[in-house]
């Protein structure tokens, strides 16, 4: 029988996801379904019972429920249990593993596809949530001259940092100090975007010739990158990521991992 996975999230019908691993699975030869899966903002676990009760043997999570799919998930792997957010599952009976996909997917969209290196960087990521968990370990391992986080509320950066610190030193930076900073890679990891929204990011933390990296997609100039353009940033969205982040959750599926390349081109 065909084996079915799905994205859940909320918002999620702006999700590529059907398309990549659709693409990924014809490229591979995998049997295998997409589908997106919309679940309310109290019902994340009732939705993922449902879905593993009528069959389903994976999910990818996004936005706003990677924390609570690491809750929901019985075990972890070791980047997932670092960073307390989870974007991958999948099951053997009621033994349920986390993984997170998000740090290595950005990573390599960074490294491999916009040809930026990380280590040695001055690096700010901007927002506490779960998408800023799930990529804080991973710059962490590629040992940038400063990791920073801002956030509007500090004490959840505070937490965040707290989370990674096994791994490495995380600056948590107040909005009001950013102007007193400069960074060479600018990673808005918050939703603002998806409502039209800046975060609260001067101009004057992007370094000369930064890179400002907005983690959602589809949105084209985004007031952040409107902004970091207009300070002379490079700017590149989370498609890239995104892909890259799906392969890798394709390898935990399913022990096969498919050239990213052909549908980063296909997709833009």
């Amino acid at each position: 029988m065909t084996d079915r996975y799905a994205v859940i999230g909320n918002p999620v019908e702006h999700s590529r996801s059907p398309q990549i691993h659709a693409a990924f699975a014809k490229q591979t030869g995998q049997d295998l379904t997409y589908e997106r899966i919309l679940a309310p903002l109290d019902r994340f676990a009732a939705t993922v019972d449902a879905f593993r009760a009528t069959g389903g043997k994976g999910v990818n999570i996004t936005v706003p429920f990677k924390m609570d799919a690491w809750r929901y998930a019985t075990r972890h792997t070791d980047r997932a249990g670092n960073c307390g957010a989870v974007n991958t599952m999948k099951w053997d009976g009621c033994e349920i593993e986390g993984d997170n996909t998000d740090g290595i997917g950005l990573v390599r969209d960074i490294e491999r596809n916009l040809g930026v290196g990380i280590a040695g960087k001055r690096i700010l990521i901007v927002g506490a949530g779960g998408a800023a968990r799930g990529v804080a370990g991973d710059l962490l391992r590629e040992e940038p001259a400063l990791l920073a986080i801002t956030n509007r509320t500090e004490a959840r950066a505070i937490e965040v940092a707290q989370a990674v610190n096994a791994l490495g030193t995380m600056q948590v930076i107040s909005a009001d100090s950013l102007p007193d900073h400069q960074f060479e890679i600018v990673i808005n990891a918050t939703s603002a975007s998806l409502s039209g929204e800046l975060p609260r990011v001067p101009a004057a933390c992007f370094a000369r010739g930064a890179l400002a990296y907005e983690m959602m997609y589809g949105k084209g100039m985004t007031p952040f990158l409107t902004l970091a353009a207009g300070a002379g940033a490079r700017t590149a969205d989370g498609l890239g990521m995104l892909v890259e982040q799906a392969a890798e959750a394709f390898h935990f599926w399913r022990g096969v991992r498919p050239d990213t390349a052909p549908v980063i081109a296909m997709l833009r």
